[in-house]
């Protein structure tokens, strides 16, 4: 084209109308044309056909589970003040009293000290590589302290105090499910099962039917978790709930014919040549 419309980059004579509108009618699997391809005239493969199934996939989340190790050493305490909760102790929505907002920006900047201290009394040379195993420590310094921590403030606390330890143990929660890290969180692409029946029971809206999807896919990534993931990464699963289901027509997979690269004399040949053509230019200049 003279002028591109978009990634529009070619625009279809009537000929090439009249070859597409040929395959088309025929429908024929892996039919043949004669094409034109730098210069030269080949005859490739330019129809296939497939059924919907092969254009689908699923996009699978790989969760792996949270590790962490804790220490109350003084770098990790000054982290402390970076954490929102933490700050949002010495902070008030008391806009128009402002006597009353000093106060309780007082009383805040007062707990902080107060947390500070308890976290400083704690053994900093100390590494727990387990969260209940410190939570118990931390737990009763501050029962001693008389002071409670609010669940935001106490996360923030956690968060300060902790880094990835991939040697530590597993982080859980109430149910004694592993937690996830989001920071090793990973997707795969699935096809989907040959078996599967269309059309899926997938809402427009992509969550109505969600669940069912998950029965009559379950099975099918969990035997690829199985055999792809789990031999590199023995502690993954799969986050059902996020699944997702997707289509691609992957044009290159199926119609690429791979050129193999000219015989490395006919490059260097050209190397060659292109250096002794520079070699005159410059002599030209000088």
């Amino acid at each position: 084209m003279k002028k591109s419309l978009g990634d529009k980059r070619n625009e279809l004579g009537k000929e090439h109308i009249r070859e597409l509108v040929r395959l088309y009618g025929e429908c024929q699997h892996n039919a043949t044309s004669d094409v034109l391809i730098d210069g030269k005239v080949e005859t490739r493969t330019c129809s296939k056909i497939f059924d919907n199934r092969e254009f689908g996939f699923l996009k699978i989340t790989v969760e792996r589970p949270l590790r962490l190790n804790f220490q109350a050493s003084p770098e990790r305490i000054a982290r402390l003040a970076e954490e929102r909760a933490f700050q949002n102790l010495a902070t008030s929505k008391k806009r128009k009293d402002e006597k009353a907002a000093a106060a309780e920006i007082a009383a805040g900047e007062e707990e902080q000290q107060a947390i500070l201290q308890v976290l400083e009394s704690l053994d900093g040379s100390v590494l727990y590589r387990s969260r209940p195993a410190f939570l118990k420590v931390m737990d009763a310094a501050f029962k001693r302290a008389g002071m409670t921590l609010a669940a935001p403030v106490k996360k923030a606390v956690l968060a300060a105090l902790s880094e990835q330890d991939q040697t530590a143990e597993i982080c859980r929660d109430r149910n004694g499910n592993p937690e996830p890290d989001s920071d090793l969180r990973d997707t795969e692409i699935v096809p989907l099962p040959e078996d599967i029946a269309l059309p899926l029971p997938l809402g427009y809206d992509d969550k109505t039917g969600h669940d069912e999807l998950v029965k009559l896919v379950r099975e099918h990534c969990e035997t690829y978790l199985k055999a792809e993931v789990l031999p590199h990464v023995p502690d993954a699963w799969i986050d059902h709930s996020k699944t997702k289901v997707g289509y691609e027509i992957p044009l290159n997979r199926h119609f690429y014919v791979y050129q193999p690269p000219r015989p490395l004399h006919e490059i260097e040949d050209d190397i060659k040549a292109l250096e002794a053509d520079i070699v005159k230019m410059l002599g030209v200049i000088v």
